[in-house]
């Protein structure tokens, strides 16, 4: 096991986070109130922030959620929001300052993403690539854009369903024609049951994406930084064998308010000593280290984009401290 007490160098730094701007429950409690309000220059503002800190990749989490989207779409109404484009406002901002996006077509009708069958339903799958071709033409001729992240996530059993890898490889496919240049993104969770065995290998070999960002699961309380780590080591090997699939690690940077893992909990920050353990863990094994999530979680306080929620701003202080010790190189003056 890492011993966190080595040097923090060892430690890699939070390259790039999952990001909303508009979600329906009350797990972005704390921020999706500010987010509904903020102006283009405050949304600029919140990409200048993680780009300050080096940040290279934002994923976003949905372009519309619970029967509203946050773009102009044919599919569904817009949700109402002080920016009459956020999303446009992101992905400008981006460009800007050097920040690669994953896009998504998520989520047409939330309640499928729970039901296998109904994923698969005709009207399902041409609601999703609809909002797909619609994502493609408004968005995706920004220099910031980098590819697609396909949100329906996969429960490592220890292996892929069937179902998962079809709905991954369609979406690829699909995508593919609107954006040929576009990397292909997924994040699993079930990750502490990873196994190096010959089916899981072959099933890497088949999953048609560039990057397999596993969820490391220890805000949802799946599994500890021990176990953590023992993961990733499997996973190291694994792709190891399928070098065309990128290992990155999703680090949950987030506990609960109240009653874990409900939609109705808000999402808090963890402390950064549990954070600075979970990095640890996988940093001798993954590519790249993006979190889920830094907007809201971390706050810079004296930023335009600040949410005012004040365990949010200790959060930031805290890791922009650690981080201009450990890897002073991340920090940008912009």
């Amino acid at each position: 096991m890492l011993n966190i007490g080595d040097k923090n160098s060892v430690i890699k730094p939070i390259v790039g986070s999952w990001f909303s701007i508009y979600w329906y429950d009350r797990r972005h409690y704390y921020w999706n109130d500010a987010c509904i309000k903020y102006t283009d220059g405050q949304w600029d503002a919140l990409i200048k922030d993680m780009a300050e800190l080096g940040m290279k990749y934002l994923v976003m989490c949905n372009v519309a959620s619970h029967g509203y989207a946050v773009y102009d779409s044919k599919v569904l109404p817009k949700y109402p929001m002080a920016s009459a484009d956020p999303l446009e406002a992101v992905m400008t901002a981006c460009d800007k300052y050097g920040i690669n996006v994953f896009l998504n077509n998520d989520y047409y009708h939330d309640e499928y993403y729970f039901k296998i069958d109904e994923m698969f339903y005709p009207e399902s799958v041409k609601g999703r690539y609809t909002m797909l071709e619609e994502v493609a033409e408004k968005y995706s001729g920004h220099k910031s854009f980098y590819g697609w992240y396909w949100a329906w996530e996969s429960y490592l059993s220890p292996y892929f369903a069937d179902h998962f890898i079809k709905y991954i490889n369609d979406s690829s496919k699909q995508a593919r024609l609107l954006t040929p240049k576009a990397k292909f993104l997924t994040a699993p969770y079930g990750t502490r049951t990873a196994t190096e065995d010959a089916k899981f290998i072959k099933q890497l070999e088949e999953l048609d994406v560039d990057i397999v960002a596993y969820q490391d699961t220890v805000g949802c309380y799946a599994m500890n930084t021990d176990e953590s780590e023992r993961a990733f080591e499997i996973l190291r090997r694994v792709h190891d064998k399928v070098p065309q699939r990128k290992l990155w690690a999703d680090v949950e940077t987030f506990t609960w308010e109240g009653k874990d893992n409900v939609a109705e909990t808000p999402l808090i920050p963890a402390g950064f000593d549990r954070l600075k353990k979970q990095l640890a863990a996988v940093s001798p094994y993954a590519d790249n280290i993006l979190v889920f999530i830094f907007e809201g979680l971390f706050s810079k306080p004296d930023s335009i984009a600040y949410t005012g929620y004040d365990k949010a701003g200790k959060y930031y202080n805290e890791y922009v401290a650690w981080l201009k010790e450990a890897h002073p190189e991340m920090i940008k003056k912009l």
